[in-house]
């Protein structure tokens, strides 16, 4: 006879059970944090991994309970005292049921159910980070300095007519890539922008959103001569004097203007955020 297995909860499956529960907390931080994809998933997917380690080697505790023997009987219907035996037998829980282990499957469980509940946070309105609120704002804000791909606060100065320059708020980290701006300089007598957006020029200096309205391809080639910039994906065709309004291309709308402004010492600051959604047409339109 084989000595039945001891009521205390094996350590391996509690340790699987314990490290689910830490992935499962370690996924909401990661979410709470915007600490990127690959790590909520990892986290999240880790933790339902270690559960089905934790449960399977729970299971191998059948394989010890009872030696494999073959019983002898003899021929002729089966005693009642023998057949009462074997009933008993399968109805009896072979496995112990160790109070530590149902504990610590349950606060796996419950780990992983109270860390699903940080995404569906996203779906309430005035509360990020929320997918639609993200796609139609960026990290620009009224007094952002605009600051080069070095980190260089750039002067008013420093934009030259027939050039562009890709800036980026003060701070910004390579994650805020939907932050990412063109400045240009042009002849202020030969803008034509839409209403309202008078003051959004410093001296001829405009700003628009680098990435295209088509499908969010960065729009890098500017044609002095003609005043256009151009995406080079889909070769979508946009007029800067005009607020960027596309004249050529798949692309539907114009690049979302940046409004800007001098501070005392020189340097382009934001006035706010750019005039609507940046990037593809989906994002942010019907």
């Amino acid at each position: 006879m084989s000595r039945p297995p001891s009521p205390r909860a094996p350590r391996s499956v509690v340790a699987c059970f314990l490290l689910a529960t830490l992935c499962a907390i370690g996924f909401a931080l990661s979410y709470a944090l915007d600490l990127g994809t690959p790590v909520m998933g990892g986290t999240i997917g880790a933790a339902f991994a270690f559960i089905a380690l934790g449960l399977a080697l729970w299971s191998r505790l059948n394989d010890r309970i009872e030696p494999e023997y073959v019983e002898e009987r003899a021929v002729g219907p089966t005693p009642r005292a023998q057949f009462d035996h074997f009933t008993e037998a399968l109805t009896t829980q072979p496995v112990p049921r160790s109070k530590v282990l149902w504990s610590m499957l349950g606060l796996a469980f419950g780990s992983i159910g109270l860390a699903t509940l940080f995404p569906l946070r996203s779906l309430l309105p005035e509360t990020g980070p929320n997918p639609d609120k993200r796609l139609a704002t960026t990290a620009w804000r009224k007094g952002a300095h605009l600051v080069d791909e070095n980190g260089v606060l750039v002067r008013a100065d420093d934009i030259e007519t027939g050039s562009v320059t890709t800036v980026f708020p003060e701070g910004y980290n390579r994650r805020q890539a939907e932050a990412a701006t063109l400045v240009l300089r042009v002849d202020p007598t030969e803008l034509r922008l839409p209403p309202g957006r008078a003051g959004w020029v410093v001296d001829g200096i405009v700003a628009y959103s680098k990435l295209c309205t088509h499908a969010g391809c960065p729009v890098g080639l500017y044609v002095d001569t003609s005043n256009q910039l151009l995406c080079p994906c889909h070769h979508s065709i946009f007029d800067v004097l005009r607020g960027a309004q596309p004249v050529e291309g798949p692309a539907p709308h114009p690049l979302p203007q940046l409004p800007l402004a001098i501070d005392r010492d020189g340097f382009l600051v934001a006035l706010g955020d750019f005039s609507g959604p940046v990037g593809a047409a989906w994002w942010g339109y019907p």
